[in-house]
């Protein structure tokens, strides 16, 4: 079963045993002759694979209503893939969503490591840091490189933990949440879970 999870920028594939991913803009969709049962965010992209029969779009087997309009389907997936849970998906942006007995709660978006690094530069030159992961949530900081540290993560940190539930972990930095969250389980197959979830309920395979 070939999954893919497609971006702005790149294809992410999953075939079971490994992961590899294809840049959009040099891919050619004719070149896989097997099924695919894919997630869109390209609107472009989205366009060429509706024309084929092997590109299985599955977003047009979610149930809707349970979820809000604008979601976004990568969100959508990995929220279908657990129960109870808290999910933190860090990406280019970062996003919180909570899951209880198999409901989804709501959830929140924040800016991503690389977009708040950003912004603090972006205010003045004295702000510009990399996140220091290390940093101590439980005491006010007394340096600049914490200080920021400390005030974009100690709110999330917050939130996550005020659920009382178990912490997943997944996107391109999860790793760097790891310390943030020493009891999360990191599961950057997440997305893919809960593709293949929804394919089982569907019964399109």
């Amino acid at each position: 079963m070939l999954l893919c999870d497609i971006g702005n920028t790149s294809l992410h594939f999953f075939d079971g045993d490994k992961e590899y991913k294809e840049d959009v803009e040099h891919f050619d969709s004719l070149s896989i002759q097997e099924d695919v049962f894919y997630i869109c965010v390209n609107p472009k992209l989205r366009e060429v694979l509706k024309l084929l029969k092997n590109w299985i779009d599955l977003s047009l087997y979610i149930e809707i209503d349970k979820y809000y309009d604008t979601m976004g389907i990568d969100r959508i997936m990995a929220v279908e893939a657990l129960r109870d849970a808290v999910v933190v998906d860090a990406g280019s942006a970062l996003t919180v969503d909570v899951v209880k007995d198999g409901k989804y709660e709501g959830g929140f978006i924040y800016p991503g490591v690389q977009a708040m690094s950003k912004t603090y530069s972006d205010i003045s030159s004295a702000l510009n840091y990399s996140f220091n992961f290390e940093v101590s949530l439980d005491k006010m900081p007394k340096n600049s490189q914490d200080a920021i540290s400390y005030g974009y993560l100690k709110i999330l940190y917050s939130e996550v933990i005020s659920h009382n539930q178990e912490i997943i972990l997944t996107g391109g930095d999860a790793d760097k949440f790891a310390s943030i969250f020493p009891t999360a389980r990191i599961d950057k197959t997440l997305i893919f879970k809960g593709m293949k979830r929804i394919i089982k309920k569907a019964n399109i395979c």
